[in-house]
């Protein structure tokens, strides 16, 4: 088209949409049923200022990139997606009189990538506990829990020799250069490793000494009857490389936790024999650590649906409850985790039961506890907990993929590992409870769908909160659940104080303070809001079904997630990942006024106008009351905000109306409630 005609043409459109302005009728002049909307907002001379802006909300392009070959469109993985492997043999010996865990590894990387690689990174976690670690020099002094606390020597990673190995049976082992920098060591490999499948072998003996507390993740604690050991972090592992970053090395400072290679796991753990060893996975020989009389009960429960005490309080101290030697290996296996973690302890009491998931596939939950935690209304319940929680996340959500689900009550508050968790031995009632539920939920995020918890915390704590909320209510007939309506707009105020980061903030980079907000509790209830008022509960459990399913063992990013509720919903949300994950924003919804078609006849309707004063939007509740003391539910889809600041809509009445009140369930985030109510004048 040339120049001319396209100058004319738009002149044309102009003149044409001006015309049509002037000849539209005003609101009253409308037939009524028509009524939606004023015109144009800026001719209403009783608007407030809001800071409110439509188009900010509602911007196009929230994604920054098309999808691609890896990574789909539709959030799922794409035809091309591929991801590395690492398997890990890891032998090593505790010694309980020096805390030192020394032994070797041998690791298996698989390359699955199109790309040669000339050197590899590992992660040496530990080495946050040295003296002088990145990490400890950034930990405040006081209120933290991300240091070695009270720690006066300097721990860490003591590598040993790093060597490749090939051959039919690894005989063959090469010395390779290594480079230690903070939490990190890079492998330089005498040959290229090839892309697309090839594989490295590497051998690492290293010893390390584990501190009393491990950044509220691992470490020991002295009981009556011995140490109980929570070890994790506890062997160099994999960085992984993707096709997001590429290496993934971002240094291990405390705040952040793990981003892993998927893989299998034998783990052989060596002690005096007095202590017992739980572990990630399956005990592969009970027969060798277990007495006769226990090895019984250790049948009994695995068909028990009630807890089967294995050793008791009163076992603990009697030398016969341990077999007559001098030391003990423990071997354990898990296949296809991210992760291994154990426990050991000469003061264990043991008790389990058996899990019973939706296919049937055996599976046991298991305690180990201290005396000092033992009774009814603390660890003697523990398994019960873990029980019923895996069991309602497996029925609604997937399976739990492991043959055993261990319960350790030790030093951390509460931590996480595939298969494995440790919780607070002091842990009580509801409170063991819901830390046991919470760390078993991580069995879902992260074990399961393997986020990078490194970066976006709120993937795998926010999405485990949220699972928590059902798991809980659902326990015993809500024996734990909250009393009470919780009070979402004093909720919405604090979770959108000014000064709050986003939750799209990578774990270092707000304030520890604020971990708990918006790790946990904000994007919770994000998904809650998500299943709850803004697409329904069916619509929006098939959708985060589905993500789980097509992540499951894999490695999603934020918008992995973002696209699948999308495309699953089949809604667009991007107003409310942009409002409530991307950027810290408001909502306040005012009830500004009521008006009469005819004050002399209230059968021709009222129309009620609502106010949008601050960033954020959500759907509209509303309950209008009449003077007969009536009351009918109003609900609006969130695109009445979508180009308004405003909105004024008709509703049928027969009487005056008495009062109009927005989200009178307290369901919304609405920080500033002052103005939700109108009330007849």
């Amino acid at each position: 088209m040339k120049r001319v005609q396209l100058a004319f043409l738009f002149l044309f459109t102009l003149v044409a949409d001006f015309a049509m302005a002037q000849q539209s009728p005003a609101p009253a002049q409308q037939p009524a049923q028509n009524v939606r909307r004023r015109p144009v907002e800026a001719q209403d001379p009783n608007a407030p200022a809001t800071k409110y802006d439509y188009h900010d909300l509602f911007a196009p392009f929230f994604y920054s990139k098309n999808g691609n070959d890896q990574r789909a469109a539709t959030g799922e993985p794409g035809a091309g997606y591929w991801q590395n492997r690492a398997d890990y043999k890891l032998d090593v010996r505790l010694n309980d009189e020096t805390n030192e865990i020394s032994g070797s590894e041998i690791l298996t990387y698989t390359n699955n990538s199109p790309l040669k690689m000339n050197f590899i990174w590992m992660q040496l976690d530990q080495n946050l506990f040295k003296l002088d670690s990145r990490g400890s020099t950034i930990v405040p002094t006081v209120g933290s829990r991300n240091a070695g606390r009270g720690q006066d020597f300097d721990a860490g990673y003591k590598i040993k020799s790093v060597k490749v190995l090939s051959g039919t049976n690894n005989e063959k082992a090469i010395d390779v250069k290594y480079m230690i920098e903070d939490t990190r060591m890079q492998v330089f490999l005498p040959s290229e490793l090839q892309g697309k499948g090839g594989k490295l072998n590497l051998k690492i003996e290293y010893a390390f000494i584990s501190p009393q507390y491990g950044s509220d993740r691992m470490g020991y604690v002295p009981t009556k009857n011995g140490k109980v050991y929570t070890i994790a972090q506890w062997y160099p592992r994999m960085c992984v490389f993707d096709d997001v970053m590429g290496w993934n090395t971002v240094p291990y400072t405390g705040p952040g936790e793990f981003y892993l290679e998927y893989g299998d796991f034998n783990l052989n753990i060596t002690a005096a024999s007095k202590i017992i060893v739980v572990g990630s996975g399956e005990l592969l020989n009970p027969s060798e650590v277990y007495t006769p009389e226990q090895l019984k009960r250790w049948e009994l429960a695995k068909k028990s649906e009630k807890t089967v005490v294995i050793r008791s309080a009163d076992e603990v101290t009697n030398p016969a409850s341990r077999p007559a030697k001098k030391e003990l290996t423990w071997k354990f296996k898990i296949t296809n985790a991210r992760d291994a973690s154990w426990g050991a302890s000469a003061a264990f009491i043991i008790d389990a039961a058996k899990m019973d998931l939706p296919s049937g596939k055996p599976s046991i939950a298991i305690s180990a506890y201290p005396v000092e935690s033992n009774g009814d209304s603390a660890w003697g319940r523990s398994t019960e907990y873990v029980k019923k929680s895996i069991e309602y996340n497996s029925k609604h959500w997937y399976e739990f993929p492991y043959p055993a689900a261990t319960a350790v009550a030790g030093g951390p508050g509460g931590m996480e590992y595939p298969g494995i968790v440790f919780c607070g031995l002091g842990a009580k009632r509801a409170g063991l409870m819901g830390v046991n539920d919470h760390e078993f939920g991580h069995t879902w995020f992260p074990m399961i769908v393997g986020s990078n918890e490194r970066l976006y915390g709120w993937m795998d704590e926010g999405f485990n909160t949220f699972i928590n909320s059902l798991s809980t209510a659902d326990f015993n007939n809500g024996e734990y659940k909250g009393r009470g309506t919780p009070n979402m707009h004093a909720i919405g105020n604090f979770y959108t104080a000014p000064g709050l980061e986003p939750i799209l903030t990578y774990v270092d980079n707000y304030k520890e303070k604020n971990n708990g907000t918006l790790s946990y509790s904000k994007p919770g209830q994000g998904l809650t809001f998500l299943r709850e008022q803004i697409l329904g509960k069916e619509r929006f459990d098939y959708a985060f079904q589905t993500y789980i399913k097509r992540w499951a063992f894999k490695h999603p990013t934020p918008d992995d997630f973002f696209r699948t509720i999308e495309n699953v919903a089949g809604e667009s949300l991007q107003w409310f990942w942009r409002g409530w994950f991307v950027n810290n924003w408001r909502l306040d919804v005012a009830v500004r006024d009521v008006k009469y078609a005819d004050t002399a006849d209230y059968s021709k309707g009222a129309y009620i106008t609502l106010d949008n004063l601050e960033k954020m939007a959500m759907p509209v509740i509303l309950e209008v009351k009449t003077v007969s003391g009536k009351t009918s539910r109003i609900k609006l889809p969130v695109e009445v905000w979508e180009r308004n600041t405003y909105w004024t809509f008709k509703v049928p009445t027969t009487e005056a109306i008495e009062s109009v009140t927005y989200d009178p369930d307290n369901v919304l985030p609405d920080f500033n409630p002052s103005n939700n109510v109108w009330k007849k004048p």
